[in-house]
Formats: C-alpha cells, structure tokens, sequence
C-alpha cells in the first residue's frame, strides 16, 4: 500500500464505514471522499489532520509513501 487514497479507503472500510457514513464525520461531501480515495483530488492540511484524528493514526502513516498501515 503506498498511497493516501488507498490508506483512507482501507481505514473507512476497517471501520465499516460508507461514504456516505464517513464524509459527514470528516464534514465533506461524500463524492469528495470517493476523489480522495481515487486520488482525483488531494486533502489539504485541516483535512490530513481531521482524518489522522479520526482514524487514529499518524499523519505520516496517511501521507508517506513508505509507511504502512498496522
């Protein structure tokens, strides 16, 4: 796994979570979280860290290609 798209979308599933489920408690839309994880489109900062704090995870582990997901 080296990429953000695919970390997101295996946290969002790891919860048991929809799109639909996920972008309201991220405060997106949810096709803006497809993007995120098809990586049409790419997170600022504010949105990094809202996720990291969801998930529980570091924002390195999200965001460095060379970090994997535990």
């Amino acid at each position: 796994m080296n990429d953000f798209g695919e970390k997101l979308r295996t946290l969002r599933k790891r919860r048991g979570l929809t799109l639909r489920q996920l972008a309201p408690l991220l405060g997106v839309q949810y096709s803006f979280v497809g993007k995120m994880e098809r990586g049409e489109k790419v997170p600022n900062t504010a949105m990094v860290l809202k996720i990291a704090t969801f998930f529980e995870v570091s924002t390195d582990q999200l965001m460095r290609d060379q970090l994997e997901l535990e």
